[in-house]
């Protein structure tokens, strides 16, 4: 998107019409909170995480950096580089993705919640962003601009989704939560788990909370475990699919799209990267100060009688 630039000097009377309908089309789509506006229900994009919006696994990734930190021995990260390659090379199915589950829970327990998160922000650039699809954020940055809030659900940790979604600038997570004890470290049980039918309750509890329409809100996966995801909203999006869900789409006439060119954040062109919620506030905010300056000039100009008002 391309902001519309700050006058200097006596603003035309097209410059002043220009700079109040930009900055009005500003505010409409980012700024006014959702709930003032009566006439449209708010909307959603869900988005699966993995080989979804990233190429890869995002708690697999770590492996390597929690080796590093003496959170996990050599042969974990053999271990997890196998769980890597199969879940890249044709999905996981239910039965892989439980035994998943119960591997990485008993992995996890007694690690430092703290050491976690700190291995995952010192990280976090150098593993995560080269794995982001160039596809996936300009969908994210479309839905943004469209008005509609952004929500990553994922079956990975919330230790490591959170600062993903950060990352991303997505507004909600859903993610699966782990036990942490009196001592901080992780107790190896799962409090939450964001898996199949239950991301698809956490969308309808968000729908509930968060006024969304269902009907009119998108979803985003590449994983058939996600098909009750999918099926609780109305535009329904089967990305990079595995097999079963690539013959799913088929027989619902879901969109099928291709994903393939991850892309760090900051290498993507400036135009196509949008500021976060609250900068487009400021800016907004701002600009329509400035245009309602430019107002007051012009006013002044045509009537003497306001300028010296407005003065007193």
């Amino acid at each position: 998107m391309v902001y519309p630039r700050a006058f200097s000097g006596k603003p035309t009377r097209h410059t002043l019409r220009r700079m109040v309908g930009a900055y009005a089309r500003l505010v409409e789509n980012h700024s006014v909170p959702h709930s003032a506006t009566h006439s449209t229900p708010r909307t959603a994009a869900f988005f699966d995480l993995d080989k979804t919006v990233i190429a890869k696994s995002s708690t697999l990734t770590f492996s390597k950096s929690f080796y590093q930190g003496g959170l996990i021995n050599r042969r974990a990260v053999l271990r997890t580089a196998y769980a890597q390659f199969v879940f890249l090379a044709g999905g996981a199915d239910h039965e892989q993705m439980e035994r998943m589950r119960e591997y990485l829970s008993a992995l996890c327990r007694g690690w430092d919640v703290a050491q976690v998160r700190e291995i995952v922000a010192e990280t976090l650039h150098e593993l995560i962003d080269p794995l982001i699809y160039d596809e996936a954020a300009s969908l994210i940055e479309e839905h943004h601009t469209a008005g509609r809030d952004v929500v990553i659900v994922s079956t990975s940790g919330a230790e490591v989704v959170e600062p993903i979604g950060r990352l991303l600038g997505a507004d909600r997570v859903v993610a699966t939560r782990m036990v942490v004890g009196d001592d901080g470290r992780f107790t190896g049980e799962v409090e939450y788990y964001a898996y199949g039918p239950t991301k698809a309750q956490a969308v309808k509890d968000l729908a509930a909370s968060e006024g969304y329409d269902l009907a009119r809100c998108y979803a985003y996966s590449d994983s058939a475990t996600d098909v009750p995801m999918l099926e609780a909203v109305g535009h329904p999006f089967a990305v990079n699919p595995d097999r079963a869900l690539r013959r799913e789409a088929a027989n619902r006439g879901w969109p099928v799209l291709s994903f393939n060119r991850p892309v760090q954040l900051k290498q993507r062109l400036p135009s196509l990267s949008m500021p976060s919620r609250p900068v487009l506030a400021t800016v907004a905010a701002i600009g329509a100060a400035a245009a309602t300056a430019g107002l007051v000039w012009y006013a002044s100009r045509r009537r003497p009688d306001f300028a010296r008002i407005t003065r007193v």
